[in-house]
């Protein structure tokens, strides 16, 4: 039985010489890639078409051409070789358990989340942290990534999401663009440049609702990131909408002013993002207790002064 299932399952090397061939078209090209002569790539093809008893290339003056079969063979070999990399990457990025592999939101990680790394890392010494920026959902799988911070609804397929905090929004620009474009009531915002999020359409319409303004929208210039459209409010280009915790320092300094003074929680809030497949995975499971302890703090009322 064993030797009858072995007749279905060449050897990877000459599946590999297969698909260098399918691909390029050649064998001496086929050899270059992989790093064999071309004689090696030759007895590599012979003996799968004789383990097949299939002819899977046709032999021309010009070099050589996938057969009927051999288009089709080339199609499902292609797929499964992709399929066995990207396996063998998670099984080697998984082998040692002290890596900690997070995807960030730019902003989010420089402002909030690195001025309390080395928190974690005091107390988490064996841990080796490797980051990787992300902006919006990806596929976990073949990533090399065991967590997220994500910034949205936990509506991530295929993972666990847990609540970090809320995002709390108020309108802001430079103190010389609101000098020359006085705000006296909060729909005189409609006649100004309105920063746009690309992440968050609706912000502007959802500000303006909670003031009982049903008309309110943005339109402006569109960003993807909160650092550029807060360099564009340094500027003096708008007004953005942006979470006041990611800008207390700008705020404090006065380099940023608020151009009405009406905060309202954005329908977006932050996630810890972790594949279900990697639930169990120490080094994220240890940073999930330690962040969301980190969130619950930050979140908590502050004490009034005095």
């Amino acid at each position: 039985m064993l030797t009858h299932q072995r007749r279905f399952l060449p050897s990877t090397s000459a599946l590999a010489a297969f698909d260098s061939v399918a691909k390029l078209g050649s064998f001496s090209a086929a050899a270059n890639e992989l790093a064999l002569t071309q004689g090696a790539i030759s007895r590599q093809i012979g003996l799968l078409e004789d383990q097949l008893g299939v002819r899977l290339f046709e032999r021309t003056n010009r070099g050589v051409e996938l057969t009927q079969i051999g288009r089709t063979y080339a199609k499902g070999i292609g797929d499964a070789l992709a399929t066995i990399r990207t396996l063998s990457l998670e099984a080697m990025a998984t082998r040692n358990d002290t890596h900690l592999r997070l995807a960030i939101l730019p902003t989010f990680g420089t402002r909030w989340l690195m001025p309390r790394i080395p928190d974690f890392l005091a107390k988490n010494p064996a841990i080796i942290m490797d980051f990787a920026t992300r902006i919006g959902q990806f596929e976990f799988e073949g990533s090399g990534l065991d967590a997220a911070i994500h910034i949205g609804e936990p509506n991530w397929p295929g993972t666990d999401c847990q609540f970090l905090m809320h995002e709390i929004v108020a309108p802001v620009c430079s103190p010389t663009f609101l000098a020359d474009n006085p705000v006296a009531k909060p729909e005189d915002l409609l006649a100004k440049p309105l920063f746009d999020m690309a992440s968050r359409p609706r912000a502007w319409e959802q500000w303006f609702a909670s003031l009982g303004i049903s008309d309110g929208r943005g339109g402006g210039m569109r960003f993807e990131q909160f650092s550029n459209v807060v360099q564009a409010c340094h500027a003096g280009l708008g007004i953005a909408l942006v979470p006041t915790f990611l800008i207390e320092p700008e705020l404090a300094s006065g380099q940023l002013v608020r151009a009405w003074d009406h905060e309202v929680k954005s329908s977006s809030a932050y996630y810890l993002v972790r594949p279900l497949s990697k639930m169990a995975y120490g080094p994220a499971s240890s940073f999930s207790a330690w962040i969301l302890e980190q969130a619950r703090t930050f979140s908590e009322p502050r004490p009034a002064c005095g």
